[in-house]
């Protein structure tokens, strides 16, 4: 969808003085929809200087259309002010025995708060400061604590077909490294092999390949590398031929329930620490809430994981947003509809109308979400005004990050911007560089240096 609408955001600036602020779209707009073979019935476009009380233009504004992953800015952005920027997430660990001569005589115990990124990095970190307690050897099972969501039961394939895809990945109390195994494949420069192995490593899981090397240039569909899922043991295959022109590659899926996951890279990453545990694991709920945990590990502040999700789309990211928004509203356990009507006072807080909103996924992973142009106005005008903004930036931008690089002017060549880019809303962050006439009413919108706000919306 962005892909389509991306151009329509430059041409708009350059022809507004063709049109009137009502449903009259300039010129240049019109050929650029009639060209990518969009309904103008279905497109709506806002665009409003920050400043000013009344938009540009305004074409179809309350036509409410399938938002994707545009949606992400309003669970962001009520999260972010309800929350505030330093909120951070709790995983804490408890033990169901005692600990003589570093030896855990029972369970351990692993209470999931929601973190949104608690990354390998930050789950070895958890581990390590478990072993300095001084314990080296853990008797019992691993005991996940998952009470602090309540979710629908959901079906990985039910948006695309796609179970395995990451941005298919729905949100879990107890996530770690968003239950993805990256995939690295190297051609053997000595033959026709493929080498294969996962990061990070899980203890037990399986790598059944047969991929084989063959020639020609580096392309084809997924570089002929079919992906799946074993059935008989706890593992993933690799089938086809891969270009060995390609040289190393690397792509991510899912395999294992996020419980499994979390076992296995548990053996692993607690046998880098010098550790040993042979146990298995369950599902149950610490009943003892009075006592203190073992062990704390906070997660990074909210203000920094708005940026990184946002940055790179990431949809279970947004939708641990808007579980733990509302958790902290309406009380545990956090659950959909807390979270969904959470956003919803917000908005209404904010004075933005919910009429005709429909919210099924806050990280815009649906068919059936709605907004309208003019509620998206709405939400980046709040955005603006939020006392938060000057230090807090939901979206990344030309110059401010560093998948947004800024690019100097040369002769006559154009400034250029790079955009986010999802082929589906959630999945992996494209680019497309775009071309910006430094020609246009003035470097940022108007010629009286306004800068404008813009929501532009593409309904199938």
């Amino acid at each position: 969808m962005l892909r389509q609408i991306l151009p329509l955001i430059l041409l708009l600036l350059a022809g507004l003085n063709t049109a009137s602020a009502q449903n009259l779209l300039p010129a240049q707009v019109n050929r650029v929809i009639q060209a990518h073979g969009m309904d103008p019935a279905r497109v709506a476009i806002w665009v409003q200087p920050v400043n000013a009380d009344k938009p540009w233009l305004a074409h179809n504004p309350d036509t409410a259309l399938n938002p994707a992953s545009v949606i992400k800015l309003a669970t962001s952005l009520a999260a972010l002010e309800v929350l505030g920027p330093a909120y951070t997430w709790k995983t804490r660990v408890h033990l169901g025995g005692p600990v003589e001569q570093g030896v855990l005589k029972g369970d351990l115990w692993l209470i999931g708060g929601g973190d949104p990124f608690l990354v390998t990095e930050e789950f070895w970190k958890l581990l390590g400061a478990l072993r300095r307690q001084g314990i080296r050897r853990i008797e019992g099972d691993l005991v996940f604590d998952l009470s602090y969501f309540r979710l629908p039961d959901e079906e990985p394939a039910a948006f695309d077909g796609q179970p395995h895809r990451v941005y298919n990945q729905g949100p879990h109390p107890l996530l770690v490294n968003f239950n993805a195994l990256h995939v690295e494949v190297m051609p053997d420069p000595d033959g026709d092999a493929v080498s294969a192995v996962v990061d990070p490593p899980i203890a037990g899981l399986h790598i059944d390949n047969r991929l084989r090397q063959r020639a020609g240039p580096c392309g084809g569909y997924r570089l002929g590398i079919s992906y799946r899922v074993l059935e008989e043991r706890t593992g993933i295959g690799l089938d086809g031929r891969f270009p060995g022109s390609c040289g190393p590659h690397r792509f991510a899926r899912t395999a294992l329930t996020p419980e499994a996951y979390v076992h296995g890279l548990f053996r692993s990453l607690w046998a880098q620490w010098g550790g040993e545990f042979e146990g298995g694991w369950r599902v149950d709920t610490w009943s003892d809430v009075e006592r203190e945990p073992t062990l704390v590990h906070e997660s990074r502040p909210l203000g920094e994981l708005i940026r990184l999700a946002n940055k790179h789309s990431n949809n279970v990211m947004t939708r641990h947003f808007e579980l733990t928004l509302g958790a902290e509203t309406f009380g545990m356990p956090a659950t959909p509809e807390k979270g969904l009507n959470a956003i919803l006072d917000y908005l209404a807080a904010r004075g933005i109308d919910s009429k005709g909103l429909v919210l099924d996924n806050a990280a815009g992973l649906s068919r059936h979400n709605r907004v309208t142009a003019r509620q998206l106005a709405g939400i980046l005008r709040a955005g603006r005004q939020s006392p938060l903004h000057a230090g807090i930036h939901l979206l990344s931008g030309p110059g401010r990050s560093g998948r947004h690089p800024a690019q100097p002017l040369r002769g006559r060549s154009c400034r250029r911007a790079h955009a986010p880019q999802n082929r589906f809303p959630g999945r992996g962050v494209q680019h497309r560089r775009l071309r910006e006439d430094r020609h246009r009413r003035g470097r940022d919108g108007g010629g009286d240096g306004q800068r404008p706000g813009r929501a532009v919306e593409h309904g199938h």
